[in-house]
This record gives C-alpha cells, structure tokens and sequence, in this order.
C-alpha cells in the first residue's frame, strides 16, 4: 500500500518543528493558565482515559465506541468505500435517522484500490460520466471523493452509505450550511496536467439526503480557488467563513448572492487586523498577538478569485490581510466562529482563534461595530495539545479538537476559556483522528481514524449545556 506523507511528514522534512524532549510549560488561555494535571481533571473534562483492551480507542469511562464503517468495504451502491476518510457533519434524517456526509482525501499520485471504483476502476463504468468532476486524461479519474451514511443512532445501525460526489481531488474538511448541505473543499491547488484534465483547488456543494445518488459536480467558483480547508456558516447571516491550508494562509468570507444558492455567485473578502496592515498572526519570530487580545477586524474585497496560479493569498495579503500559520478547522459554535492554526505560535505547534461577527456583519454598518478576533490558545506544550486540526462544537459548548501532530494522537476538547482535555486516545496507530461531528439529537459522536479507514460511532454520557451529565442521550 502506498505511503500517505502527511503534514508530519512534510513538516519533519522541511525542519518548521523540532524534535526531541520537551519541558513542561503551562499553557496559557485567555483567562489564566492551567496545571498540566488539569487537562484530565472531571471538572473540566471526562476524567482519565481507560484503556481499550482491543487496543483501538481509549475513552473516558461510561463511553463505547463502534466502527461503523471501514475503507475498501463495498457500500450500499456497490461502489467501494474510498480510503483516508476526512471531513464529516451531520443532517437529521428521515425518521429520526442521521445523515453523515464524509470526505476522503486522496491525491492524485493515489493509486485507484484508494478510490471508490476498485483497485483497477473496474466499476467506473457503472457511473454516468458527466457524474465526474475530472475523468483523467486516459489513466483514470481523481479519486477525491464524498460519501454518504445513514445511521440509526437509537438502534446504533449503519443504514446504507454510497458514493455522493466523484472526481475530485484531496477532499479534506468543509462544513455544514444551514440550507441543509455539505460543503466539500479541496485542499490542493492542480492545473491540468499529464494525469488531470480539469483544474482544482474548489469547493463543491453536495445536498444531505437519504436517497441514493451522485450528485453532479460543480465548482463553486467564486468561493475562491486556493487550497481550501474548512468552512463555517453563520445561520443568522448566511456568510460563509474559510480557512487555507498554507503556512501563509488567509482567513476568507464568503457572502452569497443568494443563499442556498451558491453556484450563483457572491463577494470574496479576506480578513484584516483593523490596527496593522499585513498583520502576522503567526507569532513565529515575536509576539505579535498575545492571548485574550482582542482584535478588530475588517474585510477587504477580492478580484480574480479564479486564478491561474495560487497567488490569491498573496494579492489579499499585499492589499493588508492578515497572516495565518496553516488554517485548519472551523465551526460556528453559539454565535462564535472558532478555528484553529496547526503551525501557529512560538513553537509553531498550534493556535485557536475565535471571532465573534458585527452584530452588522456583512454590512456597510459593520464598521460601526466591527467583527473582532481573539487568540484563545497558544500551544505551549506539545504534551497538552500538538497541531490542532478539524474541530466541532459540542453540544455542551465546548469545541472537540483532532491533533494532527507527531506521534500519538489525540481528540481533545477546549472550554471557551481556553482550558483543554483530552477526551479520546487512537490506540492503534499513529494517525490522526478526523471528521469529529455529532448527530443532530447530540447524543452520538462520530469520528474518523484516518490511515486505519475506520469511521466510528462514540457513546456515553455526555454533558448537558449547563455541564451537568446525562445518561440519556440526546436530552440537551
């Protein structure tokens, strides 16, 4: 089976993180510091985790898992489950079932046994083309792909999952929308080339439904093209929040023309620092943003936001935008957009930011009350928390965080203090945990190991708003 060299990889390679032993040093929030014993401590968190004796997951105690889903299996459809699932969220179904949208992100140089049409394409043929995004030029189609379960989560049974979106490339995170959909990003940015026959760096919609389709594949343009991480919508203003997987990435909004209908087009912006033009972020060389800053902000209007060459980040950032150490996950959680930076700060292992819109957002009357962006974390100790990737918001409050970072990994959750713990351990691998998301009703998470292909259901005794436990899922 053919390596995937992950960020880990690429970052060892390129010398941005050393190695080696590291001392403790507390972890500062925007509201204090916390003792590195805290990070496991009830008050805050789920207590210490217990061992899995099958050596897969280790979880608090009361919580259960379940692999729902394995790559390489043959869905529903008789296509196969593609590897490297990535980005998921969830949609309330017909019949109090769930509908999980699930990314998978594979690169062009991936073999066809990594997608979803056998290990020789075998079952491409079963599939209309004009369903693909990029067919190839003769050695097969990108294997980028978007896949759809339904589960039951009272009967705690995978229902049916089939193919959902074909053709496309490195299909990492996206987003829910509140007009019920899922948007799909592609974290790479290809011209056509020998092996591809169309341009990529988009994102894609693909409706959340329980019936069985492809959708037909459409790059929704004026989002941007750039290497696309995750989205956030706001459901008050429809405004469409995005991070970019460079390490010297921008922070974007996007405001639809219409919403829900995205293919029509919009306005593309990137944020600025309100006090500094061209404002680093990152807080490699000097500490530019300290935690619990708060940070008015404004944005500023893109052209050519389908360009030829990955140079949008560049143009935003000349025009005074802000810098970001690789933009990762993000979510709307209570009237807040969190996301977060794998490469930010001093140690370059990972910032959390949060920004909490104009009351007047996206309107001539925001400068009146303008949108402001705090630093809530900034990794100190890689013991605590090491290169926060995909996130979602609890639905206690909390933001649960996937380490993308050296060695084990972690799904650790963040209180909108800036305190952290750590909620679940991949006690199989070394691979990163992706597409954390729960069922509409809150009472079942699922997740992702990403090299093993496993999709998992996760149970227990989840907080309420107020923290107190309930033993009755779905009581929020």
């Amino acid at each position: 089976m053919k390596k995937k060299f992950s960020r880990r990889d690429f970052l060892s390679k390129a010398g941005g993180v050393a190695f080696g032993f590291l001392s403790f040093h507390p972890l500062l929030s925007g509201n204090g510091s916390f003792s590195y014993l805290q990070k496991d401590s009830l008050d805050i968190g789920y207590g210490p985790l217990i061992k899995d004796p099958d050596k897969i997951m280790d979880l608090p105690e009361g919580f259960d898992y379940k692999i729902i889903a394995r790559s390489g299996e043959q869905m529903t459809d008789g296509f196969y489950m593609p590897w490297y699932p990535d980005g998921m969220g969830t949609f309330a179904g017909p019949d109090g079932l769930t509908i999980i949208l699930r990314n998978h992100e594979n690169f062009p140089e991936y073999l066809p046994e990594y997608g979803p049409f056998g290990s020789t394409n075998e079952r491409l043929k079963r599939l209309n083309r004009k369903l693909i995004y990029d067919r190839g030029r003769g050695g097969g189609p990108a294997l980028g792909a978007v896949t759809t379960l339904v589960y039951d989560t009272k009967a705690e049974e995978l229902k049916i999952q089939f193919l959902s979106l074909a053709g496309t490339l490195v299909n990492c995170s996206g987003g829910v929308t509140p007009w019920n959909s899922w948007i799909s990003c592609e974290e790479i940015f290809e011209n056509p080339s020998f092996n591809l026959a169309k341009k990529h760096g988009y994102a894609f919609e693909i409706p959340a439904s329980a019936e069985q389709k492809v959708v037909k594949p459409v790059p929704l343009k004026a989002m941007g093209r750039f290497v696309h991480e995750a989205v956030a919508v706001d459901p008050r203003t429809n405004i469409i929040y995005q991070t970019e997987d460079q390490l010297d990435g921008l922070v974007y909004r996007f405001l639809p023309n219409r919403p829900g209908r995205l293919q029509e087009g919009g306005r593309l912006q990137c944020l600025r620092v309100n006090s500094q033009l061209r404002m680093d972020t990152r807080n490699w060389g000097e500490q530019r943003v300290k935690l619990g800053d708060i940070l008015p902000v404004r944005w500023l209007d893109l052209e050519d936001v389908d360009p030829k060459k990955d140079n949008l980040r560049i143009r935003g950032f000349e025009r005074g935008a802000a810098l970001f150490a690789s933009g990762e996950g993000m979510d709307y959680v209570d009237g807040t957009v969190y996301f977060d930076c794998t490469n930010g700060g001093r140690i370059k292992a990972g910032q959390i930011w949060r920004y909490v819109p104009s009351p007047y957002e996206g309107t001539e009357r925001e400068v009146e009350s303008p949108g402001q962006l705090e630093l809530l974390v900034e990794v100190k100790d890689r013991s605590i928390l090491e290169h926060p990737d995909q996130m979602t918001g609890t639905p206690w409050g909390d933001v649960f965080v996937c380490e993308d970072g050296f060695g084990e990994q972690y799904l650790v959750g963040v209180t909108p203090q800036g305190e952290i713990y750590r909620f679940a351990h991949n006690a199989k691998d070394e691979s990163e945990f992706t597409g954390v998301c729960f069922s509409p009703d809150g009472g079942t998470m699922f997740v992702n190991f990403q090299d093993a292909g496993f999709t998992f259901a996760v149970t227990g005794p989840w907080k309420s708003k107020s923290g107190v436990e309930t033993l009755e899922l779905g009581i929020f």
